[in-house]
């Protein structure tokens, strides 16, 4: 991924990084961070494709291209990932596979933390029980452990996510879909 950037070319991304072996140090994102595009996508092929028409409503390649960027290489332990989407913007009910061997954890945790606009954020099991939702407004910040679906509810709702890496081949190896939500008590 890093190898596909122009870092020169970047005004709200600075990569520190060794000088001896050029690796990276640290990565500093500026608040009004917006050059999605120059981040692309990991969507390259029709199933690719496919599985972004089903796993987020309202959405398409060019729009995902426009609205969400992946910072750090897939491969990486920690994943950092900036989304702004329009209201509607949906992800259907999932949560993340572990790719390693993590202590004891069934899945890959997760941070949403709220820049600005607002969204919703469901929280279930990866059985599906519905445990309530979460109004996620700027300087919030939710950690999910298992299941979740969002739903951004503002114009211009940006998100920084953090999770669990590193990140599969493709989106759709990345995470279980749940298929029957079961409303809460």
């Amino acid at each position: 991924m890093l190898d596909r950037i122009n870092e020169d070319e970047l005004r709200s991304v600075k990569y520190f990084r060794a000088k001896a072996d050029n690796r990276v140090l640290a990565i500093y994102i500026k608040a009004d961070f917006d050059e999605f595009e120059k981040f692309p996508p990991y969507i390259e092929s029709e199933e690719e494709i496919q599985h972004l028409k089903e796993a987020y409503k309202g959405t398409d390649p060019e729009t995902e291209r426009r609205t969400k960027a992946h910072i750090t290489d897939d491969d990486w332990p920690l994943q950092v990932i900036m989304l702004n989407r329009q209201p509607g913007g949906t992800t259907t009910p999932h949560y993340h596979i572990p790719e390693v061997s993590l202590p004891d954890l069934p899945t890959r945790h997760q941070i949403l933390l709220g820049q600005s606009g607002r969204a919703r954020v469901k929280i279930l099991t990866k059985e599906g029980h519905d445990h309530g939702d979460i109004y996620l407004e700027p300087g919030d910040l939710v950690l999910m452990l298992e299941g979740h679906e969002i739903e951004f509810l503002e114009p211009n709702t940006r998100l920084i996510e953090i999770k669990q890496g590193p990140f599969p081949v493709t989106d759709e190896a990345d995470k279980i879909n749940i298929e029957n939500v079961i409303p809460a008590e």
